[in-house]
């Protein structure tokens, strides 16, 4: 630029001065124009990098505190499903509301219990399901009003039933996994082929009764078009499949977490809490539909003896170990804070992380595809001498270590009952597991990208007890029996 000025000027020196000065200004006025651009350009590249940074990084620390539950009840199933609410509210630390359909009869102002929100009338909207509820349209409206409750610092917005047990701290952890000022509606599918194959479902819609979470931005827009949405979707059955729809139209998909349970089975749920995915548990349901989890309990006691083994060490809960005793050709899958199983033969990972059929179908009468499940599942062996033996979680302690790590002993007893009398000896012998290991602190980035830990056969005092460590597994080990 300055050769060119050299140029010019070499060919202006005849020039008036008054023409030279308007020449000399508009040059002026052109480096200081071209030196703006460039300072602004430079600005706002620089705002652009730190606010994506920030942005990144926003949903790092999300916890429970950053969640709003909007709980769908109604004034005939409150007094009996409250219970299941009350295990697991935190009322020092979560916020939300209860929503049903009229006020109850009693005062039900409870410390330990959300607040209850009386919904709003849905008269004005059509529902045309035939033998369907027309309540679902009240349930789909807990989102909207559950938004509308305003609550501040709100990152996420989580959807369950009365009768949905939430694990708070891992459906925390997972949240933490997602930006919150992005458009987010994570959940899951039903564990049955049926329930989501048909016209008022789907395989890509989040089930109320096992919870979905929408993001902040997203509830926003969403309460905005939700009621505009209802009147084009009466003839679906459900709240969810409304909730899906008017996503569909925003043009969202479902994010899946498996961790989100809708439990669409009846009977015994052994099965799928002996070979859960490799995720944390975020929420159970139907569980009056199921036997209780632990034996010689009652429902209620065997939830609340699951969330306190979860208070010990949350990400771990029902996580599924396998290790292999060569010594006495043994293999021992666990399923952390619900029960050990010890095999008296070789079994491969591979068939152990497959969910055995301890289960029923959902459905009582068996129509076409009833019989199909969204995982790989196996038969129950009809030998019951080739069944494992299985010995449920008994109590719990925890150590601090001096560099103030946590450890956890779980310890598994037999419930007495096995209908093989030609066992072993050894297994026969054999009243308790002592599992340890060390509190289960995932990052961000260790939840993006999963490893089953390992565990190991110890020492033991003697053939009535077996002590087994959980720890990391090395970069190349691989979990079989060594010959």
């Amino acid at each position: 630029m300055f050769c060119t000025w050299l140029i010019m000027s070499s060919k202006t020196r005849n020039i008036s001065p008054f023409k030279f000065t308007i020449f000399f200004s508009s040059l002026l006025s052109l480096i200081y124009f071209m030196v703006s651009v460039s300072i602004i350009h430079s600005t706002a590249l620089n705002y652009i990098w730190l606010t994506k940074s920030n942005y990144v990084d926003s949903s790092s620390d999300t916890s429970i505190k950053h969640v709003v539950f909007g709980i769908a009840s109604s004034f005939r199933s409150w007094e009996k499903r409250k219970e299941y609410i009350r295990l697991w509210w935190k009322p020092e630390e979560m916020r939300g509301c209860v929503f049903v359909d009229k006020m109850l009869l009693q005062n039900e102002a409870n410390s330990s219990l959300p607040p209850i929100c009386v919904s709003e009338d849905t008269s004005r909207f059509p529902y045309s399901f035939r033998g369907g509820d027309r309540s679902a349209i009240r349930v789909a409206r807990v989102l909207l009003e559950t938004v509308n409750l305003n609550h501040s610092d709100v990152r996420w917005f989580v959807f369950g039933d009365d009768d949905t047990v939430f694990f708070a701290e891992n459906l925390a952890k997972t949240l933490s996994k997602y930006d919150h000022n992005l458009w987010y509606y994570i959940g899951s599918i039903s564990e049955t082929f049926i329930q989501n194959d048909n016209d008022l479902s789907s395989f890509e819609m989040g089930y109320g009764g096992g919870g979905f979470a929408v993001s902040y931005s997203l509830a926003k827009v969403l309460a905005k078009v939700l009621d505009s949405c209802l009147h084009r979707y009466p003839h679906l059955y459900g709240s969810d499949a409304r909730i899906y729809s008017c996503l569909g139209e925003l043009g969202v998909a479902l994010t899946h977490e498996v961790g989100f349970h809708q439990i669409d089975l009846r009977g015994d749920l052994f099965g799928l809490l002996a070979s859960h995915p490799l995720a944390p548990l975020i929420s159970l349901h139907h569980l009056d539909n199921a036997d209780p989890i632990f034996p010689k309990k009652t429902r209620h006691q065997a939830v609340e003896h699951l969330l306190k083994a979860s208070t010990f060490d949350p990400h771990r809960i029902v996580q599924q170990s396998i290790c292999y005793d060569k010594k006495f050709s043994r293999t021992i899958s666990i399923s952390w804070g619900h029960a050990v199983q010890v095999f008296e033969s070789n079994v491969l990972v591979r068939d152990l992380l497959q969910v055995r059929k301890t289960f029923k179908l959902w459905r009582k009468r068996e129509i076409p595809y009833s019989n199909l499940y969204m995982f790989n599942t196996r038969e129950v062996n009809s030998d019951p001498c080739k069944r494992p033996t299985i010995f449920f979680l008994d109590s719990l302690s925890s150590t601090t270590s001096v560099t103030d790590d946590l450890g956890v002993t779980s310890t598994y007893k037999s419930n007495g009952f096995d209908d093989c009398v030609e066992k072993k000896d050894l297994t026969k012998k054999l009243e308790e597991i002592r599992v340890h290991s060390h509190e289960l602190d995932l990052n961000i980035k260790q939840m993006q990208a999963r490893r089953r830990q390992c565990c190991e056969v110890l020492p033991s005092p003697d053939d009535k007890v077996l002590d087994i460590a959980i720890r990391e597994c090395a970069e190349e080990e691989l979990a079989y029996m060594h010959p």
